[in-house]
């Protein structure tokens, strides 16, 4: 039975992405843990995240999660969830700091002042459904263009290589919300609470075989 290991940080919707793993993968070991052995031993890594992202690098950090993350990352089918998707790249503006630096680029911040079309003003955090707009590949199979995702976030990422982006969606600007590099995908948006679409996705990432 294949193993995919959920990374427990202390800072993630656990549950969630738990439950929705099972509906998608009953004939997989689902698992979570904060154990770096587990997550070297499993076949497929999710990462997902909540919160701060000083928050979630310390207690990464505490944990002895680094080098498994990092390992992970590099080495077998990958899946970055919100923070799980940030905490990837170099910087953060989200209380200055470094992240994992798998990526090359930058986190930052929505601008204080966002309006729509009309005028009217947006709120940051960004939270709700938006659309996604998504490249060709193969964790985006069997998912309409313009889907709807489930957002909650007020920092978003910037990638240094256009190559990484895979999606973007507006608020009201275009921003990227799903990267991917070789057999790491990333997305800033919650599949697990993102019903059909999300839950698509998911059964793709589990039966997902890049080389």
């Amino acid at each position: 039975m294949s193993k995919i290991a959920i990374i427990d940080y202390g800072m993630g919707n656990l549950r969630s992405v738990e439950q929705a793993l099972r509906h998608v993968a009953p004939d997989h070991d689902i698992v979570v843990t904060d154990d770096p052995a587990v997550v070297a031993a499993a076949e497929r890594v999710v990462f997902p995240g909540q919160g701060a992202m000083p928050d979630c690098m310390r207690e990464l950090d505490s944990r002895g999660l680094r080098t498994a993350v990092l390992e992970a990352a590099q080495s077998k089918p990958f899946l970055g969830i919100c923070i799980g998707l940030q905490m990837l790249f170099e910087h953060s503006a989200e209380g200055d700091i470094p992240g994992l630096g798998v990526l090359s680029g930058e986190v930052v911040r929505f601008a204080h002042e966002l309006r729509d079309a009309q005028g009217g003003k947006l709120k940051v955090p960004h939270m709700g459904w938006n659309s996604v707009h998504h490249a060709d590949h193969p964790l985006w199979d069997g998912i309409a263009q313009d889907a709807r995702f489930y957002f909650v976030h007020s920092y978003y990422v910037q990638p240094r290589d256009p190559a990484l982006t895979q999606a973007t969606s507006d608020y009201p600007q275009p921003f990227v919300c799903a990267v991917a590099r070789g057999k790491l995908f990333a997305v800033q948006f919650h599949p697990e609470k993102s019903h059909a679409a999300g839950l698509k996705l998911l059964h793709n990432f589990v039966h997902w075989n890049p080389l």
